[in-house]
């Protein structure tokens, strides 16, 4: 009887075990197939609207090509990006347009991008970019693609 109980408590805890480790991976397939609209940045003392006054930025994560496309609140923006676990950390921006905007966000924008260095999908949703663990970006759903 204690060999059959000692079975059963083993087999459970196996299958919590790999409960818990699909909902880590499914908190990195919410990550794509998304648009992402920032709505807070850390560090600037000026409103956020004021920051962007005519568009927030938006990204959209592409799996394949492990790139980040959208807009920096003012030009378009597209960088690589190095995901393992909850480790998320981007490359150089590439070419963009060279518009230029009022607010000064886009500045502040590549600022904070730059010090990522993970990432948390929170329980409403919102993708939270952090630096060390002080979330320095936070983005929400705008779109399914």
């Amino acid at each position: 009887m204690k060999k059959y109980t000692l079975a059963v408590v083993s087999v459970l805890t196996l299958f919590f075990a790999s409960c818990n480790a699909s909902k880590d991976t499914s908190n990195e397939g919410n990550l794509f197939d998304t648009t992402w609209e920032l709505e807070y940045i850390s560090g600037p003392r000026i409103a956020f609207e004021g920051l962007y006054p005519n568009k927030k930025p938006q990204l959209t994560f592409n799996q394949k090509e492990t790139r980040v496309y959208g807009n920096n609140g003012c030009n378009g923006y597209s960088a690589p990006y190095t995901l393992k676990g909850n480790s998320l950390t981007f490359g150089e921006a590439g070419p963009a347009t060279m518009m230029f905007c009022e607010g000064g966000g886009e500045q502040e924008f590549l600022k904070q991008i730059k010090q990522v260095s993970t990432y948390a999908i929170d329980k409403d949703g919102k993708l939270n970019l952090i630096n060390g663990d002080v979330p320095v970006m936070r983005f929400k759903k705008v779109a399914k693609k």
